[in-house]
């Protein structure tokens, strides 16, 4: 999120003065918004040509664009019923295509016992149109439970099912159960986004711990361009939390702050492989402060291996020395 502008009030200013204006023109218009090439979605409708979900599996590793309509299926596809299925969405200016994101969807793929699943919703989240994505989510979310809907009657079973989301991917994830009879069951949220969204965001449009069974978040830059602590039944803190030692070098604050907040998927990707176990929290304050010198306490694992019973915020320490790719 590489706003032109330092953090702190001139931020606060520029973010709410966006709000404003967007919200202003909401009021006035009926259909679809354009401004600075971004566009505000007006519609609920799926599918959408703005919002794209595709399938891969670990035989064949390249994508294929999953056909919405009510009357098409997954079977064709290749699809497995008998295996797990993991629903990947990106954040701000980001897309399914791309690092950080391609680390994750890999890392699954690898294990071989996952049906992958991305969403893409590129058109509606570049730079600098961040009021415009946070309006989009809505129907980002729609699409996406009406895609997860389908899933499950087709066999796919709810344990088995779960949303990892970056950024505003997190809280899309969040928000699917917004239009689902019974919640998810499982979602990982990565840095959830925090520019605006802890201000203005009501609950039905940000990740909390009531949007499924079990929801885990990841924080790298907690309280700058990620939401802080405690959002989840767990969360955990890596390096503290806020900014990671390798962004140090990026220069300025902001591609610094930039950086950390797109770690939590790389770090996140490492845990996926059963060789993921070794990455463990020990217990620490809500604002990632730990109590107890690391080494000691109960240990929980972070990321695909964290048991569902697990509560609480955890503190851990990972080595990020080969840079994460943002660009």
């Amino acid at each position: 999120m590489p706003w032109p502008v330092s953090f702190g009030k001139p931020l606060s200013l520029v973010l709410t003065l966006l709000f404003v204006q967007g919200s202003i023109g909401l009021l006035f218009n009926a259909l679809d918004i354009n401004y600075w090439r971004c566009k505000i979605k007006r519609g609920r409708t799926c599918p959408d040509a703005d919002v794209n979900i595709y399938f891969y599996n670990s035989e064949e590793r390249y994508r294929q664009r999953v056909d919405m309509r009510p009357d098409r299926g997954l079977s064709y596809s290749g699809w497995d019923p008998d295996k797990k299925n993991v629903i990947i969405i990106h954040g701000f200016n980001g897309t399914e295509r791309k690092s950080p994101m391609t680390f994750i969807r890999d890392a699954y793929l690898n294990r071989g016992d996952y049906n992958v699943f991305t969403i893409d919703w590129e058109p509606l989240t570049f730079f600098p149109c961040y009021l415009s994505a946070l309006s989009n989510t809505r129907l980002v979310a729609q699409c996406a439970a009406q895609f997860y809907s389908p899933l499950t009657h087709m066999g796919a079973r709810a344990d088995h099912t779960h949303c990892v989301g970056h950024s505003l991917g997190a809280h899309v994830c969040g928000m699917i159960s917004n239009h689902l009879t019974t919640k998810m069951y499982k979602i990982i949220g990565l840095d959830p986004a925090r520019p605006l969204v802890h201000r203005y965001g009501s609950d039905a449009f940000k990740l909390t711990r009531d949007d499924a069974h079990i929801v885990q978040v990841i924080h790298t830059n907690a309280g700058l361009l990620g939401e802080t602590a405690q959002v989840g039944h767990v969360d955990f803190c890596v390096n503290g939390g806020r900014m990671q030692p390798s962004c140090t070098r990026e220069g300025r604050r902001i591609r610094q702050a930039r950086c950390s907040h797109f770690m939590s998927a790389c770090f996140f990707a490492a845990t996926v492989s059963n060789r993921g176990k070794r990455f463990v929290g020990v217990p620490c304050t809500s604002s990632c402060r730990p109590l107890l010198p690391f080494g000691y306490g109960k240990t929980v694992s972070m990321g695909e291996h964290t048991p569902d019973d697990a509560r609480g915020t955890f503190c851990l320490r990972m080595a990020d020395n080969k840079r994460c790719p943002f660009d």
